[in-house]
């Protein structure tokens, strides 16, 4: 399609995305809130509340249904908004071919007529006509839902698929259809996935809060009684009974859970990790074992060719001869599919491919030889790919009416295929001493912890060869290992995660840099590919402890690491980047691709994509993994214990006989001032503990209750039961002393029956109810620091959260027009100043815990 005609097809740039379902409308989202049996209580509560023309509790338990369904709006569109720039940050991306020249752009920018290259481990952008095909192989599953590969061409079988992945090959296509145009386009809806994918702590929540809701209403069924048989205000009752259910199940905790964990990605995002599947966040907390790449991840990724041997001696790369070593060049720079261009005032240089193999690029573009260029007179007429179980790739090339192919790859694989030896400029015999001479040089390389590869060629070739082959040379090229990848392997060990490498480099240089990094001390901890093949599982179980290093493995070794480990009982994070690896990433417990230089396959297959390809930046996905969980822990605990506080104030004065601490409208007001920033303020704490990521991991079947959760829920339930039922008996005990009469629960009730004097007892329970839960809050931030120690301005939510709650509650006792609402009464400075401080009692309690935990 000429571009002319495409700008007047009516195709834009960015319109190559499946449509995803519509989103309700702000009004259906409000009304989904509503949704909720909790809600339907408190409605049948409002209905009584009118029935028996009690107008302001009527109104303030609608406005709490309004205020807690609109705080739920909102946080379910930050969430959702979270997760939509996640998406765009994950989205694929594409080869595009225009002008000769070959870019990485967006897929979604993909139009008809635009040329596509493909190349094993990139996933199809658009349905393609194909134009080229060498050993194309694609795997369309998520079409047909056949795993087989299908192999492509340019006759029959030359249609590629969006979203289909290649596995082998590469190939090149006209894009003929985009977006919902594309086959996978017109089944989109079966593939729609509106639900985002539950945690297993949000089921646990879940089944936490049907628990809960049962309680709730055998507890309002029993608060009803017992009103009945003490002969109380049965109506009023009903509705104490029915609020107090409903402040018994924290129902903001699920909106908040997911709410953190949406926001947590974003976190991740900072850290540079994206988060492809929401679960894998939690299960970042509990990873004991990391088995990791070397090149790339915990190297930096910067290969330059440093040594070379060739002609029978070891040169620097700068001393090469293009005449005299012409076939090395030659060899590694045709038997290569990086891209390298010289760059000009009229064009930038393009640098694209395996950093390996831009590597032997930069070794020959530094001689003035330039792939591209020498295509021209020597065009590659057949290949076959690199694959991981030969490591290795071959291609077959015309010159000057000759042919001849080159391979390249293992040196350890090369050296089993040569049978020949190239020795100035002539073919000889490759004989045994001169095969030991070769190996002691890999040997040499690989002790230096350079990464080595072989090319070796076929001269007079009628096809692409792999046997009886001519040694041409060894590429020994470095790649300095990362500085903060030796202080992650040993925060890691402090953290009680087993730092694991896992490569396929020789293991003379997996073990040069595994003892750099500090990840293995002896020669006994390195386990080669072979080795493992022969071990049986019940020998493999045994000296697994033992290794720390996997070396010269091929990608169903990886697979089987990953199980070993798992059936010892860790939870495992694995990295990989290429098409093979993507068994072993869905196989571990958190997948971990990598963003830079990993393919499409391995990132569709992994939990995480780290955008900086970088070891370190695991360990920072842990710590904050970790973070995130105590984060939610301390938002169900600070719940749960203030939930807990509140139904055993209620429940103490009922079963004592004495009237009501609280009315309806009270109960409802501090589950909303405490349900919603209090609580989202905890689960967003972005300092916590520092000491995070030097316990051990937790188990992934921990209770939330675990470490002293249940003890810190029971406490803190009592102290502020206490605290409060305190305030509310303050007035009348204190007027009971003071006559000389006695304390009795018969005298209370009596002093009680004047409504003046109960209304000021309730607003003082109501005040230190309220007040004491915000202290509770600043505590919990960390239950192991002083709250002098605690930096206050690292959350700013949680200062906002505090003293939001505090003017609301100052609001209901100040401001004569809620106080007729909520039945309170003005307080003096005094009594302010002194139920502010019986408020702070967690908070004394807390640093009491701290001084006795030192």
């Amino acid at each position: 399609m000429s571009e002319k005609k495409r700008k007047t097809s009516g195709y834009r740039r960015g319109m190559n995305v499946l449509e995803e379902e519509k989103k309700p409308r702000l009004a259906g989202r409000f009304l989904e809130q509503l949704n909720s049996p909790l809600i339907y209580i408190l409605m049948v509560a409002a209905a009584v509340s009118a029935l028996l023309r009690e107008y302001g509790d009527m109104m303030i338990i609608l406005t709490v249904i309004c205020l807690n369904s609109f705080i739920g709006v909102l946080q379910e569109g930050k969430a959702e908004r979270a997760l939509e720039a996640l998406k765009k940050l994950s989205s694929p991306r594409a080869l595009l071919k225009e002008q000769g020249r070959i870019m990485e752009v967006p897929a979604a920018s993909l139009i008809p007529g635009d040329i596509v290259c493909l190349e094993a481990g990139r996933q199809v952008p658009a349905d393609l006509l194909l134009k080229s095909a060498v050993n194309l192989k694609i795997e369309e599953s998520a079409l047909t839902g056949e795993s087989v590969p299908v192999e492509k061409d340019t006759g029959k079988h030359n249609r590629a698929y969006m979203s289909t992945n290649v596995t082998y090959g590469r190939g090149e296509g006209m894009v003929t259809a985009i977006g919902m145009d594309t086959e996978i386009g017109k089944i989109a809806g079966m593939l729609k996935n509106t639900r985002q994918e539950k945690t297993p702590l949000q089921k646990r929540l879940a089944d936490l809060g049907k628990i809960l809701s049962v309680v709730s209403v055998i507890l309002c069924v029993v608060l009803f009684l017992i009103a009945v048989l003490q002969r109380r205000n049965v109506p009023e009752m009903l509705i104490t009974a029915i609020s107090l259910a409903v402040a018994a199940v924290p129902e903001g905790l699920p909106a908040i859970v997911t709410m953190v964990l949406a926001l947590s990605v974003s976190r991740m995002v900072r850290v540079n990790t994206i988060v492809k599947r929401l679960p894998s966040v939690e299960t970042l907390g509990c990873v004991s074992v990391v088995c990791s790449d070397k090149t790339g991840t915990l190297t930096q990724n910067r290969m330059t060719v440093v040594k070379c041997f060739t002609e029978g001696r070891i040169c620097r790369p700068e001393v090469l001869d293009p005449k005299k070593n012409s076939h090395f060049m030659r060899g590694f720079v045709l038997c290569n599919d990086g891209e390298l261009t010289r760059g000009g005032k009229a064009k930038e240089a393009v640098r694209l491919g395996d950093p390996t193999e831009l590597a032997l690029l930069d070794m020959a573009a530094a001689h003035g030889i330039y792939r591209h260029e020498l295509e021209r007179s020597m065009p590659r007429r057949g290949e076959i790919p690199f694959e991981s179980s030969r490591k290795m790739m071959t291609t077959f090339h015309s010159c000057q009416g000759s042919q001849i192919s080159y391979t390249k790859g293992s040196p350890d694989e090369v050296l089993e295929r040569c049978r020949f030896l190239l020795k100035e400029g002539r073919q000889m015999p490759l004989e045994q001493r001169e095969k030991k001479k070769i190996r002691r040089v890999l040997e040499l390389f690989s002790g230096e912890a350079l990464r080595v590869l072989a090319v070796a060629m076929y001269p007079d070739a009628d096809r692409t060869r792999e046997q009886e082959l001519t040694f041409v040379g060894l590429a020994g090229m470095a790649d300095p290992v990362r500085p903060e990848a030796r202080a992650a392997v040993e925060e890691f060990r402090e953290a009680g995660v087993k730092t694991v490498m896992v490569t396929g480099d020789r293991e003379d240089t997996a073990f040069a840099i595994a003892r750099e990094l500090g990840i293995a001390k002896k020669a006994e901890e390195c386990m080669t590919g072979e080795e493992l093949s022969g071990l049986s599982e019940e020998v493999l179980k045994k000296r697994l402890p033992q290794i720390r290093v996997f070396a010269h493995v091929a990608p169903e070794h990886k697979v089987r690491i990953v199980s070993a480990y798992r059936k010892a009982g860790e939870i495992v994070a694995m990295t990989g980047d290429g098409v093979n690896d993507a068994p072993s990433l869905k196989a571990a417990d958190v997948g971990v691709a990598m963003g830079l230089n990993g393919t499409d396959v391995a990132k569709n297959a992994s939990d995480l994509v780290l955008t900086d390809d970088n070891f370190a930046t695991i360990a920072k996905a842990i710590a904050l993994g970790r973070g995130i969980y105590e984060n939610i822990k301390k938002s169900v605990l600070f719940l749960l214990s203030s939930n807990f506080g509140e139904i055993i104030t209620m429940l103490a004065a009922i079963a004592l006989g004495i009237p009501s601490p609280l009315k309806p409208s009270h109960i409802l007001w501090i589950n909303l001032i405490t349900d919603s920033l209090p609580a989202l303020a905890l689960g967003v704490d972005p300092s916590g503990n520092r000491n995070y990521m030097k316990r051990p991991p937790r188990s992934r079947e921990e209770s939330l209750f675990a470490h002293g959760g249940l003890g810190c829920t029971v406490l803190y339930g009592l102290l502020i039961a206490f605290i409060s039922t305190t305030a509310f008996l303050q007035l009348p005990i204190g007027q009971l002393l003071r006559e000389g009469s006695p304390v009795t629960l018969r005298n209370l009730e009596g002093l009680m029956a004047d409504r003046v004097l109960l209304g000021r007892c309730q607003t003082y329970a109501f005040t230190v109810l309220g007040i004491s839960q915000l202290f509770h809050a600043v505590g919990m931030r960390d239950v192991e620091t002083s709250v002098f120690r605690m930096k206050h301005f690292n959350n700013r939510l949680m200062l906002l959260a505090f003293f939001v709650g505090f003017s609301l509650q100052l609001l209901v006792t100040e401001i004569p027009y809620f106080i007729g609402i909520f039945g309170t009464c003005h307080l003096e400075l005094s009594e302010w100043l002194m139920l502010t401080v019986l408020s702070a009692m967690p908070l004394f309690a807390h640093e009491l815990l701290v001084l006795f935990e030192r």
